[in-house]
């Protein structure tokens, strides 16, 4: 059967059926991704390897399910425009940045406080935006900003001397800066992916970047070890397909079909629902006041994300962090 038949035509189509279909059912695809993408830094300390080790495997177990889609979705849709690829690209050197550095406040102050502390992006997104692209930023956006920094302040322990984590000073500035450069990775991902019926594509290009990336980090670090015993592998393979390929897939597909108080609900379940789990299934202890802190950064992140009814969004809404 040459390819031009209409079985193997359909055959693209097939592949994404499945992704077309949880699009019309944003919510449900966006609290399963949110669910997927929780037991990130979880999974990393299970792990227990180094920070670039854990950012390599992350996206090179990804990539083979990645490319099936990208594939199927550049058959269906016909091939991106190359300054997209090239976007896609740069958005995953952005992406190895940010995994080094979440995988580093990990250590510092636990995987609940540095889930929280990575979704400081949502007030990075808005205050690059505005620097670099000139896009207005929202006024609830604004408002929000003090209340973040006001939590940052909490779990730092600089206030209180019983605050949780090896060193949750050093944690909260690695924190902030995990944030700073996720939210460059969703800018950059963002323009190189304009056309909403492929998710794969884009987040294929960037995740092979990101593996590259990963390597060029560790490598001088002496953090890559590429045969971690087991079952640091098996936790590995875990983050890669449930957060790498699942969650962020699912994320990307239903945000922007997500009214906006929906989109803040989904927010900032998966940092709840981080920090919770952390304290559940590896007995991390974060502080009252460090509590006081994620809840304060959380509060800042649904001011921000919330709009008035029938305000407009003038971009597609973020995924958060994991």
């Amino acid at each position: 059967m040459t390819p031009e038949t209409p079985a193997a035509a359909d055959q693209p189509a097939s592949r994404t059926a499945g992704l077309n279909a949880l699009a019309g059912r944003p919510v449900f695809a966006a609290v399963l991704g949110a669910a997927a993408i929780a037991f990130s830094g979880i999974l990393v300390k299970w792990a227990n390897v180094e920070p670039a080790t854990a950012a390599f495997f992350r996206c090179a177990y990804a990539l083979p399910f990645l490319l099936v889609l990208a594939v199927a979705e550049r058959r269906a849709f016909g091939p991106r425009p190359s300054s997209q690829v090239l976007l896609a690209w740069l958005a995953g050197i952005f992406f190895a940045i940010d995994l080094e550095l979440y995988h580093h406040t990990i250590r510092l102050v636990g995987a609940g406080l540095a889930t929280v502390l990575g979704n400081t992006q949502v007030v990075f997104v808005a205050l690059l935006a505005l620097l670099l692209l000139h896009e207005r930023m929202p006024r609830r956006t604004a408002l929000a900003i003090p209340i973040v920094l006001a939590g940052v302040v909490l779990i730092s322990g600089v206030i209180g001397g019983d605050a949780y984590g090896d060193n949750p000073q050093l944690g909260v500035v690695s924190g902030l800066a995990t944030g700073v450069s996720y939210a460059g990775f969703l800018l950059v991902l963002r323009h190189g992916n304009a056309d909403l019926r492929r998710p794969a594509g884009p987040l294929f290009d960037a995740t092979l970047s990101s593996t590259i990336a990963s390597l060029v980090i560790g490598l001088p670090l002496g953090e890559i070890d590429l045969v971690p015993a087991w079952p640091a592998h098996g936790y590995l393979f875990v983050l890669a397909v449930s957060a790498q390929v699942v969650g962020w897939l699912l994320i990307s597909v239903s945000l922007p079909r997500l009214p906006a108080a929906l989109t803040s609900v989904v927010l900032t379940l998966q940092p709840v629902a981080s920090l919770l789990l952390a304290m559940l299934l590896v007995a991390e202890t974060p502080s009252v006041l460090q509590l006081l802190g994620a809840l304060a950064i959380l509060s800042g992140l649904v001011l921000a994300t919330v709009r008035r009814r029938g305000v407009q969004p003038t971009t597609v809404d973020e995924p958060e962090f994991g």
